[in-house]
């Protein structure tokens, strides 16, 4: 997969829009309801740190990771703004082991990030490794079922057609990313002995939106509060951009 390095400005450009606030509103929403007996956070892939920060701001020890200065800066910057507290280290998920010898965390995230690497389901070997017994892992993917959907809702119907049964796909950054399905992913949580206690979809009908959109503000809870529903339930879910995972480790540091 091409890097995603060459991008962060235009990434960063768009933290703003509508796709991005929906994504990010969501992610938080639905792993907010698996936190309970959570008091350590690794997110891996921070970025920007909209994940690390709010969970912050819910009394929580978070760490974040991630390789780009310039991100990194614009996390700490907004943890400022906040008030909380936040630690931030540079580097990658296979910096991990030198980074955080021996540490283990309740939550451990890796939010729009394993599309970008070659390996996925050892990347989520790294992150299970990273988790405490009990503890929860948290992980988007790029969503293969549903690559047709965003092209044909703009009438791209030949980009839809050429998107059926692809499992690469090039985003609005122009990256080329992987997608994966569902199935892939929960296998990937069993494989590495985590019980995965929920799935849910990640961006519905606000795919299609231009990426420059920008929020209404007259709309906006309205909108939220459909795509919260749309990411909860079939057959809606299974049309979103991401899939959301949360799996379990074996143990009995957190309630079931």
């Amino acid at each position: 997969m091409s890097g995603f390095a060459d991008v962060e400005t235009t990434w960063a450009s768009r933290l703003g829009s509508l796709r991005n606030v929906v994504r990010q509103s969501l992610v938080r929403t639905q792993i907010h309801e698996h936190l309970e007996g959570v008091e350590t956070v690794l997110d891996v892939g921070c970025g920007q740190g909209t994940q690390a920060i709010e969970l912050a701001a819910r009394g929580l020890e978070v760490t974040g990771v991630d390789p780009s200065v310039d991100l990194l800066a614009l996390a700490e910057h907004a943890a400022e703004v906040r008030a909380v507290d936040v630690s931030m280290l540079r580097g990658t998920i296979d910096d991990l082991d030198d980074l955080l010898p021996g540490r283990t965390f309740d939550l451990v995230c890796a939010h729009g990030l394993l599309m970008y690497l070659p390996d996925p389901e050892r990347a989520v070997r790294q992150l299970a490794q990273r988790v405490a017994p009990g503890g929860v892992v948290s992980f988007t993917v790029r969503n293969g079922e549903a690559l047709a959907y965003r092209p044909a809702v703009r009438g791209d119907w030949e980009a839809a057609l050429r998107a059926f049964g692809a499992d690469t796909y090039t985003n609005e950054l122009g990256v080329r990313a992987a997608a994966h399905r569902l199935e892939e992913a929960l296998a990937w949580c069993r494989g590495v002995g985590c019980e995965v206690e929920a799935w849910y979809g990640v961006r519905v009908f606000t795919d299609g939106v231009d990426p420059d959109t920008r929020p209404d503000d007259r709309t906006l809870a309205a909108c939220l509060k459909a795509e919260e529903e749309a990411g909860r339930r079939d057959p809606y879910r299974r049309l979103a951009s991401q899939l959301h995972i949360i799996a379990r480790a074996r143990g009995s540091h957190a309630a079931a």
